[in-house]
């Protein structure tokens, strides 16, 4: 598989938005809404996992050398695997997006209630 075919645009598994391939010369392997990503690969890039579970994002760490990175867990067979932030793209990671509705699903319900 070349590298343009790598970089394809997608339309996402989990929310159905169509993702465009990244225009910062990396690839594209999660949504930039709801940050999904599909298990495809059993290393970077080689598109050889039989798996093709949904990989849910799980946290965000930051690495000197790499930046911020997504922490992914699929949920088919449980593996884990880091995926670089974009941002510096046509269609930016929504950070804060993920960030806002991790912690609402942390908020329990009667916290709410007056």
């Amino acid at each position: 598989m070349n590298r343009r075919q790598q970089n394809a645009g997608f339309v996402c598994e989990q929310c159905g938005a169509r993702v465009e391939p990244l225009t910062n010369g990396s690839y594209r392997n999660h949504c930039p809404f709801c940050l999904y990503s599909k298990h495809v690969d059993e290393e970077p890039g080689d598109r050889r996992s039989t798996c093709h579970g949904l990989m849910c994002p799980v946290d965000l760490v930051y690495k000197r050398k790499k930046g911020y990175q997504l922490v992914h867990r699929c949920l088919k067979c449980g593996i884990v695997k880091v995926n670089k932030v974009a941002l510096d793209t046509a269609q930016p990671d929504d950070l804060a997006g993920w960030a806002r509705r991790r912690a609402a699903a942390c908020i329990s319900p009667h916290i709410l209630k007056p």
